[in-house]
């Protein structure tokens, strides 16, 4: 069985060597460039991957594009900054597999030499805190690699295509009575500058995404 891994990407040539590099045999890497110009596309067509072009701009965009032309049943989500390493895929995507979960996210435990600012960090927290309270699970982090099955992921109807998109997954899968897990995973130093926690402002926005999608995603309970 192959499975997809769908992987954002916006100026990640830095990382994308060593990333696809380490992806286990049967993870099939779907690169989606979001308007990148650092040569990113390129170079993830030369290494194997299969590229995706989304212009529209936006986290979740890139994320539902990779969905979209993903065809396995278990589909996979990471970032491509090589702040996650790929080679820890089956950790999120085995219980899915086993049918012990609908959706399991990683959760992140620093590394040395790893970056995760404080502003990010408590960002984290009051948003993994208003996921507990609204669908139960225990959840300590709203982490970026997780696994589930493809079908019922579209069939949720996801429509926030920014920064919100990862949350209002989770929400949703929740309202909808999906079994979620959480497991442990090392997040490592990264190939250059996060589009979102590298600053004040990147994590305002996500911070403010995310906002919107628990506000709407009330409305409609």
């Amino acid at each position: 069985m192959e499975i997809d891994v769908v992987l954002p990407c916006l100026n990640e040539a830095a990382a994308l060597s060593w990333v696809l590099g380490r992806m286990p045999d049967g993870f099939r890497p779907i690169v989606v460039d979001n308007g990148s110009t650092d040569g990113s596309a390129t170079i993830a067509a030369e290494l194997g991957a299969t590229v995706v072009s989304e212009p529209r701009r936006g986290f979740g965009a890139a994320c539902h594009a990779g969905l979209a032309a993903a065809t396995s049943d278990v589909v996979c989500f990471m970032d491509a900054d090589a702040s996650l390493d790929p080679g820890q895929l089956p950790r999120v995507c085995d219980p899915v597999l086993a049918g012990e979960a609908d959706l399991v996210l990683g959760r992140r435990v620093l590394r040395q030499g790893a970056s995760w600012p404080v502003h990010a960090r408590l960002g984290n927290a009051v948003l993994a805190r208003g996921l507990r309270r609204r669908t139960g699970v225990p959840l300590r982090d709203l982490g970026p690699m997780r696994a589930c099955r493809r079908t019922p992921l579209l069939e949720l109807g996801l429509v926030d295509r920014r920064f919100g998109y990862p949350l209002e997954m989770v929400l949703r899968a929740g309202a909808a009575g999906w079994r979620i897990g959480e497991t442990d995973v090392d997040y490592l130093p990264r190939r250059g500058r996060s589009k979102v926690t590298g600053t004040v402002r990147g994590t305002l926005r996500a911070v403010g995404d995310m906002r919107r999608v628990m506000a709407r995603q009330d409305r409609a309970a």
